[in-house]
């Protein structure tokens, strides 16, 4: 059975979208990382063209969200007032990341471009947080130091218009949360990616947010990010597909709840530990890929 994608101009089985869907949604709701650095090389791995893979999958990463952030409203993780600033930041990213994206769409070298970035964000995150999430696990409990997250987040309580979020326990400026949603936006315009693979290590070491309220803050700040993205790219570049967007719409939103109940199974430190060894299975598949000669643009043949 094949469906054809009139964007992508391809047939595809649906099954096996479905099951990209589920598989994205899964983590999504187990991370709070959205799916979109796995989803958007999984399209182009089966063969779907990079400009649509990066343009479609915001609708998928938008529903199975929304499905994940459900579980964790029940369980009062979601600081809105930080998702507040995260949004607006990440608003003004999209835009900016959906130009670079036309411009480079219309010089021919998009593909190359996205490929490399994923290469290199996705090889530095994922080698930080396997190294931070290791010597969590392995360190002390006993020999932690209470006071080190106070005195590292001192410089965001300086700036200007500080301010309290009470569900994260923390007294900074607005400023960082709209600087880290910016350049997210323009990661998720650009590489079709939720940003939660950068959002989620960024708050918890940058912010120093708790991981608990970190992924549900995640998966808010993704839903309304995305939808902006997946809006652009429909108007300026048209690359959205929305066959596609459907079946990996159906496919996430079943996942997402089954990832956000496994992920409680797991400590903080483990489930860091596994989404960065996930991050590079993806990094050394696209490595692979670049390394690989092109195929040849025609074979000629004696008849």
């Amino acid at each position: 059975m094949q469906v054809y994608l009139p964007i992508a101009e391809m047939p595809v089985d649906p099954f096996v979208v479905l099951a990209m869907g589920g598989a994205v949604g899964f983590l999504s709701g187990m991370f709070g990382v959205g799916g979109g650095f796995l989803i958007t090389p999984l399209l182009i791995f089966y063969g779907i063209p990079p400009a649509i893979a990066v343009g479609t999958q915001g609708a998928q990463l938008v529903a199975s969200s929304v499905s994940g952030l459900t579980a964790h409203l029940k369980r009062k993780t979601v600081d809105f007032e930080m998702g507040r600033f995260l949004v607006i930041g990440g608003g003004f990213g999209s835009l900016a990341g959906v130009i670079l994206f036309g411009y480079l769409n219309a010089r021919g070298q998009i593909d190359l471009y996205i490929a490399l970035a994923y290469v290199i964000f996705l090889g530095i995150v994922g080698a930080l947080m396997f190294a931070e999430s290791a010597r969590a696990i392995l360190r002390d409990p006993t020999k932690r130091p209470a006071r080190k997250r106070t005195r590292r987040g001192a410089w965001m309580a300086a700036l200007p218009y500080a301010m309290r979020f009470r569900r994260s326990q923390l007294y900074i400026s607005p400023i960082p949360p709209i600087v880290l949603g910016f350049l997210v936006g323009v990661l998720s315009a650009f590489m079709g990616v939720g940003g939660g693979f950068i959002m989620v290590p960024a708050m918890i070491y940058i912010l120093h947010m708790p991981t608990n309220v970190v992924i549900g803050t995640s998966l808010f700040q993704i839903i309304f990010v995305m939808a902006i993205t997946t809006i652009l790219h429909a108007v300026a570049n048209q690359t959205v597909d929305i066959v596609l967007a459907l079946l990996l719409l159906a496919g996430g939103v079943f996942g997402a709840q089954a990832g956000a109940k496994a992920g409680v199974l797991l400590k903080a430190e483990h489930l860091r530990a596994l989404l960065a060894l996930i991050v590079l299975a993806v990094c050394t598949r696209l490595v692979f890929e670049l390394a690989l000669p092109p195929e040849e643009p025609y074979v000629v043949e004696t008849l």
